[in-house]
């Protein structure tokens, strides 16, 4: 195919922002669509295949969106720019970013940093109790904390509760020191870690003393009943069934409830069922409750946590496949000698 060349203009007060530091992002754009990129003052020559230059051409024009909008343009949203125009998707990223949830106790902004967060969001807003499914650095618990506190300041709800089952990550840590809360804080930290950056540790604990923002394990939710709260469980997947049905049957009026889970990281004792499992099943059909499953593309930390995330992924694809190709294996094996048998 004939190489080409084009033209694309860059305001130069945008020109470092989407440039990125030492050029880092324009080059990430070359790798990724096989074009060479020269920056010229006040515009950009690009040179490859037809269908290259359009790419990067529209990961141009997505960084310049985001650019005007007042965004400091990260690695993610270059990877994520490209990742939608590898999938021909024509969303815009700068209509994601326009999403403003609120802000941080330093004034930084929280938005939605991709398709499968800007769909949670929205659910979050539209319904009563939502289900946030997907693996680790996705921004589930994040964007419900900063949901709940934007509905509190807004007087939508009166009070928060946040909570979660306790149960170690795969390794036993005996007996705590200190009182019962003492006790169990350590399960609760990333709760807390997420108030304090979007809420600030005095307003925290100032609402805190007054019942206003609640963090509890699950097992403290029995026999209550939760009237005009945002109620967050994190790490749902940790809950049995039993767990799960007493949490939902707790959820009184003018309430919100989001539910947060990773199906590939539990903690369970082998052969329980997980409470989340089973209640995706039960409960898929009933109005008003929205299932959001986020993926690797919405992984929203480091990069190569995107990159963890889909080598195991396909770890466990190719895993089920094999235990898969074993059980059908045994299958007609078994189907063979009982043929052979009755011949």
């Amino acid at each position: 195919m004939s190489i080409q060349e084009m033209s694309f203009e860059i305001p130069s007060e945008h020109a470092q922002n989407i440039f990125g530091e030492f050029d880092a992002n324009l080059k990430r754009i070359e790798k990724s669509f096989r074009v060479t990129m020269i920056s010229r003052s006040g515009g950009m020559k690009i040179i490859g295949e037809p269908k290259s230059i359009e790419r990067t051409e529209r990961v141009l024009n997505q960084l310049l969106a985001l650019s005007k909008n007042g965004t400091a343009i990260t690695e993610q949203n270059v990877n994520y720019a490209i990742s939608l125009c590898m999938e021909n998707k024509e969303e815009h990223l700068s209509v994601i970013d326009k999403d403003l949830i609120c802000h941080t106790v330093q004034g930084k902004p929280i938005k939605p940093k991709t398709l499968g967060q800007k769909s949670y969001v929205d659910a979050i807003r539209e319904k009563m109790i939502v289900f946030g499914i997907g693996p680790a650095g996705t921004g589930k618990t994040y964007l419900a904390m900063a949901m709940a506190i934007t509905a509190f300041k807004n007087d939508e709800v009166s009070r928060i509760i946040m909570t979660r089952p306790a149960i170690e990550a795969g390794e036993k840590l005996g007996f705590l020191p200190g009182d019962l809360q003492s006790k169990v804080d350590p399960y609760l930290r990333p709760l807390y870690d997420a108030l304090y950056q979007i809420m600030g540790a005095e307003s925290f604990v100032k609402n805190s003393e007054k019942g206003l923002i609640e963090v509890a394990p699950l097992a403290y939710m029995r026999g209550r009943t939760l009237d005009n709260a945002f109620i967050i469980l994190d790490e749902a997947q940790n809950t049995s069934p039993a767990q799960m049905k007493m949490f939902l049957t707790r959820i009184g009026f003018g309430s919100k409830v989001v539910i947060t889970g990773d199906l590939t990281q539990k903690d369970l004792p082998a052969g329980q069922t997980s409470g989340l499992d089973e209640a995706v099943k039960v409960l898929k059909d009933v109005d008003d409750i929205g299932f959001c499953y986020l993926t690797s593309q919405d992984v929203v930390r480091h990069p190569l946590v995107q990159k963890i995330v889909q080598a195991y992924d396909t770890y466990e694809s190719k895993k089920s496949q094999s235990q898969r190709d074993r059980n059908n294996y045994h299958v007609r094996k078994s189907a063979y000698r009982r043929e052979e048998k009755d011949s």
